[in-house]
């Protein structure tokens, strides 16, 4: 387990129980991390999904999905705020949880999240939120903050736009689109909440293996 450091920035007014760095060199590396942590979710399962324009935000959803098994289909949901991928009876967790995937990028605050109604599904699926920090954390105590780095804080239009700065693309014209290449990613996973004391067993142990 890493321990939060100093540096560790509070979340909704509370510091992580852990968090962990771990390195993908390839989009197939960021996927096969998210299918692995997928083995662990449950209904009720909160994730905040951060990271710049084409940091890989949606590989690793369609990795959630597939280690889920959901209905495949997972898409960059910038123009749909909320997507429902409802679990298949013949996928690879047969009975288990739905995905909602959202984004939160147009949601200027908390109360514009709540507007969207995910009290509805929160507690019977596996809830994914991009662009959720600052928005989501009073939806539950316990969920995973996951942060995406592309190598050299580079954006999908080459010119460094950030998670805090997403309209720094395209000189100053938003860029929606979410293309993953095959660039080293950091990937910053931290656990809040009693549902997350630890650092999960597919994360600790993942060495960056497709």
């Amino acid at each position: 387990m890493n321990a939060p450091s100093a540096e560790l920035r509070d979340s909704g007014g509370v510091r992580p129980n852990w968090e962990k760095t771990l390195t993908a060199t390839t989009a197939d590396q960021t996927h096969a991390l998210a299918a692995c942590l997928a083995s662990v979710l449950e209904a009720g399962d909160l994730l905040v999904l951060s990271g710049e324009l084409g940091a890989g935000k949606t590989t690793f959803t369609q990795g959630l999905g597939e280690g889920l098994g959901v209905r495949a289909g997972i898409i960059s949901p910038t123009f749909v705020l909320v997507r429902i991928h409802p679990n298949l009876p013949d996928g690879s967790r047969p009975g288990g949880p739905d995905l909602v995937h959202v984004d939160a990028y147009r949601l200027g605050s908390a109360a514009e999240m709540d507007d969207i109604d995910l009290e509805n599904t929160l507690d019977s699926s596996v809830t994914v939120v991009e662009w959720g920090h600052d928005r989501v954390e009073h939806l539950s105590e316990s969920r995973l903050e996951i942060d995406l780095h592309r190598a050299m804080g580079l954006g999908a239009g080459g010119l460094g736009a950030t998670a805090d700065d997403p309209g720094a693309t395209n000189g100053g014209m938003l860029d929606f689109g979410d293309e993953d290449t095959d660039e080293p990613r950091t990937i910053v996973i931290r656990g809040y909440g009693p549902r997350w004391p630890a650092v999960p067993e597919p994360v600790a142990t993942f060495e960056g293996k497709a």
